[in-house]
């Protein structure tokens, strides 16, 4: 269970045990909680940090495992009350609330909740300092990181803006109840409106993709296509092999659902031994990779992207899904491992971590990693095209110790070799980004390992080629 379900649900449940619940709930990405003697400018950074990400809740009140309660630091429960206002700049979306509680001696007190949406700006305190939630911690972000973000937040949060056709009515009833029920929110309206999906009578952006009944009215290009071909290569008109070519529409939920049972029944496979001593086919690519996979991407595109979609193409070797728009700044693609998280759509995020839909963007990527590399597969690879981010998972062994001898850039290169087929070396080169000469010495490498043959007559011969080894 998410954070913000195991914080929604504690907050409804009573005095009693509302505050030792709290207590309990790990903090993450939407969650932390301060003592009430946190000093008002230091509050305003935690602020900062998650109006920057995804929003959250900060309760205040409790520290080291201890119900403090705020009643008895009265004025000093103002002050941070409007910490806000006070210390940041611009304000941070703050709703403060004071909610009942009992402290560890018995005594009825109270906690300050302050519910921090998702701003569409970038926000710092008054030091002129820009945070950004990551985790379980609020990080200061460099000079470069902020002018990233700010790049990013440029025109604003698309998902946030009011669809004018897109009215309460086109809700599924359905879907919202169950969301509304896991949250323990007996007011589903003004739910979708507290988690910034609906502005007064009318869905976002996000709304519509969560809960309209067929957000493709509003959103065409919002559906995940999954395309399974025969053998290890799309190949052009008579040559192109494909067995299924499905289109997945609906609100995201239904879509990711759909794809996954698609994926499931057509993703490559083995004969292999089973734990249970029989031979059965075996998925070649771990469900966890390629799910967290397909996930990040219904989450994190780019939806104000017109014309384009997201694509699952699955091949005998491998699993490829290809998202439209490129990542934001603060992420970068060659070491995906540490590049701090951002969220493009932080509403959509939250509300797909409540209906416990993968992880949030760095530990889903981990978690990637780790899949693939307990499968002995080589790691997840990330690479950006002019409008668009592809994720590709190859279900093939990989040596760790001569990957580790080889230059990092040379997994692109293969990726490369495996779409065209056969390149010279200037088309790598311009394909993977790097110069001419960097290319030649990446592709000896590869071509010592036997990674790749090389075509050619003489070592000048203009027309030599390099390619994958026949399968």
């Amino acid at each position: 269970m998410s954070s913000t379900r195991e914080v929604a649900l504690a907050l409804r449940s009573g005095t009693d045990n509302m505050a030792q619940t709290l207590l309990r709930v790990r903090e993450d990405q939407w969650y932390d909680r301060k003592s009430v003697r946190i000093k008002a400018h230091t509050l305003a950074t935690h602020l900062v940090g998650f109006a920057n990400a995804d929003g959250g809740t900060i309760v205040v009140g409790l520290s080291n495992a201890r119900v403090e309660g705020t009643d008895r630091y009265e004025q000093h429960r103002n002050e941070l009350m409007q910490a806000h206002v006070q210390y940041c700049q611009p304000a941070v979306p703050v709703r403060p609330r004071l909610v009942a509680c009992l402290r560890d001696d018995g005594v009825e007190d109270q906690l300050l909740v302050l519910d921090i949406r998702p701003g569409d700006t970038v926000y710092a305190n008054t030091r002129d300092e820009v945070f950004l939630r990551i985790g379980d911690e609020t990080r200061r972000l460099s000079y470069s990181q902020r002018q990233e973000l700010m790049y990013d937040r440029g025109n604003g949060s698309y998902e946030s803006r009011a669809v004018k056709e897109a009215s309460l009515d086109v809700v599924a009833s359905d879907l919202l109840t169950q969301y509304a029920d896991a949250l323990g929110a007996p007011d589903a309206p003004r739910l979708l409106r507290a988690r910034g999906l609906a502005v007064e009578d009318r869905l976002t952006v996000a709304g519509a993709l969560l809960f309209a009944e067929y957000p493709q009215q509003f959103l065409p290009e919002a559906f995940i296509r999954v395309v399974r071909y025969r053998g290890r290569d799309r190949g052009t008109g008579a040559r192109q092999e494909i067995s299924r070519d499905e289109i997945i529409e609906g609100p995201l939920p239904v879509q990711l659902i759909r794809a996954r049972e698609i994926i499931q029944s057509e993703q490559p496979r083995r004969r292999a031994l089973s734990a249970g001593g029989r031979f059965e086919d075996t998925p070649l690519v771990p469900e966890d990779a390629w799910l967290e996979g397909l996930v990040n991407a219904a989450i994190h595109r780019s939806y104000s992207l017109a014309g384009d979609h997201i694509r699952v193409e699955i091949f005998s070797d491998r699993v490829e899904v290809e998202s439209p728009g490129r990542f934001p700044g603060l992420f970068n693609a060659v070491d995906p491992l540490k590049a701090p998280r951002y969220a493009r759509n932080p509403r959509i995020a939250r509300v797909c971590a409540d209906q416990s839909f993968g992880q949030e963007l760095g530990e889903g990527i981990r978690r990637m990693f780790d899949e693939m590399r307990l499968a002995g597969l080589a790691d997840p690879l990330y690479e950006q095209t002019p409008g668009s981010v592809r994720l590709t998972l190859v279900a093939e062994p990989v040596d760790r110790q001569l990957e580790a001898r080889l230059p990092r850039d040379t997994r692109a290169i293969i990726a490369a070799l495996r779409d065209a087929g056969e390149l010279s070396t200037g088309e790598v080169a311009e394909t993977v980004g790097v110069s001419r000469v960097t290319a030649s010495e990446r592709l000896k490498k590869l071509r010592e390992a036997g990674l790749v043959v090389w075509t050619g007559k003489s070592p000048k011969d203009p027309r030599a080629s390099w390619a994958l080894p026949p399968a």
